[in-house]
């Protein structure tokens, strides 16, 4: 590596310079010294950074020493469902794939459009490889729905991969991916191409501890008739932010970017979106719904940008609702519409409070415990955020319940 690229980093930290010296020690490639650049423009993000003022990475990576985290338990685990799995130590895949699915891992990097904008996805790119591929194709062809599931953990001080998924025209694929922890920083990009008609259900379930640092960035591209489906349940770590970015690239294009956070003391989850309707006629509905305790934080950030030209017929709506459980709880909240399109539908909403003390009144007076009552009515708020994960939705609101009654 040059040492322009290294100077770029301003003032690095000690975990900044322990990132440089982990790329110089991968496979010298032109497009993964791009992205590094990329991400060495701004080195880990942080709070001097308007989209990352929130969530400062930069002041909570200190250091890459290698965690010794206990294994955490996969809720989304299903007997009979291929399953993905990334550590710091390599990646395994099983022997025999679904129908529908083929997996090629090329040792060389594959380029990233707007690798700028999305500085830790950047990162995970520049450092896959060595141990685990330095970029995992996936192919999903038509016919009958293909189910798919990822596993991201492991002690040790950095777990990067990089998934590229290629969803053929009239193809479904249902995937889920368990991001757990257990890594110093873990960072993972995964991208979706779906072409024309093809069908994405993506259930996404996060779980980090308060020396962990976590960053999973999606990016989405959708031709015509495309419709994606995603649902993610954060509880976020010392700091955590799962970030999608999403374009609609030809007319008729849907999705829906559903999420729910529950923060406890020590931990920060942020929900961070961005959807560009680059194509007339296409649907956004997003609903994103979060709960946090004393000490904890909450962050959502949303942005729709609706060209002139080509957003026109845009029908999109964004929602984000937050409780604060205790005193001391903070949730930081950045809903945006860009508009420059003068025919379209959009909307969006922000609210922030407590629980309400009437309902609270009306279960105490039927015999209910203050702490049941209060984790009652908290899932009760959130559950609507978790209803588009299908088969999933169970697993994922038996998580949240427990999280709510341990929390009560």
């Amino acid at each position: 590596m040059s040492t322009a690229l290294k100077d770029l980093i301003r003032n690095p930290t000690i975990a900044e310079l322990e990132l440089v010296a982990r790329f110089a020690a991968l496979k010298a490639d032109a497009r993964r010294e791009r992205l590094f650049e990329a991400f060495a423009q701004t080195g880990l993000p942080g709070r001097r950074i308007e989209g990352w003022r929130w969530t400062d990475f930069k002041a909570a990576v200190t250091s890459l020493d290698a965690l010794k985290a206990a294994p955490v338990r996969d809720p989304l685990a299903q007997a009979g469902v291929a399953t993905l799995r990334f550590t710091p130590a390599g990646y395994t895949a099983p022997a025999t794939l679904p129908a529908g699915l083929k997996l090629l891992a090329k040792d060389d990097v594959q380029a990233m459009g707007g690798a700028e904008e999305a500085p830790l996805g950047a990162l995970a790119a520049a450092l896959s490889g060595g141990k685990t591929p330095g970029t995992l194709l996936v192919d999903v062809s038509a016919g009958a729905p293909v189910h798919l599931h990822m596993v991201f953990e492991g002690p040790g001080a950095i777990n990067s991969a990089r998934i590229v998924f290629l969803l053929r025209p009239g193809a479904e694929l249902h995937v889920s991916e368990s991001h757990l922890g257990g890594a110093a920083l873990s960072t993972a990009l995964v991208e979706f191409t779906l072409n024309k008609g093809a069908r994405l259900h993506r259930a996404v379930y996060q779980i980090g501890g308060a020396g962990e640092a976590q960053a999973v960035t999606a990016i989405i591209e959708q031709d015509a008739g495309a419709e994606s489906v995603l649902t993610t349940l954060a509880f976020g770590a010392k700091v955590a932010r799962l970030e999608t970015r999403l374009v609609h690239r030809e007319t008729g294009s849907k999705a829906a970017i559903n999420a729910a956070y529950l923060a406890g003391a020590g931990l920060q989850a942020d929900i961070t979106t961005h959807v560009r309707h680059g194509a007339p006629s296409c649907v956004t509905r997003q609903l994103t719904k979060g709960a946090v305790l004393d000490g904890g934080r909450g962050v959502f950030q949303g942005k729709f940008h609706v060209p002139r030209t080509s957003g026109q017929q845009t029908d999109a709506s964004m929602q984000h609702n937050a409780l604060l459980l205790e005193e001391g709880a903070e949730v930081f909240a950045k809903p945006e519409l860009e508009i420059l399109a003068d025919d379209v539908q959009c909307a969006h909403g922000n609210t922030s409070g407590a629980l309400d003390a009437a309902q609270l009144f009306y279960l105490r007076q039927r015999g209910i415990p203050l702490t049941q009552a209060r984790a009652m009515l908290t899932e009760a708020f959130i559950a609507q955020a978790l209803e588009g994960a299908g088969d999933l939705e169970d697993a994922l609101r038996a998580e949240a319940q427990a999280w709510l009654n341990h929390a009560a």
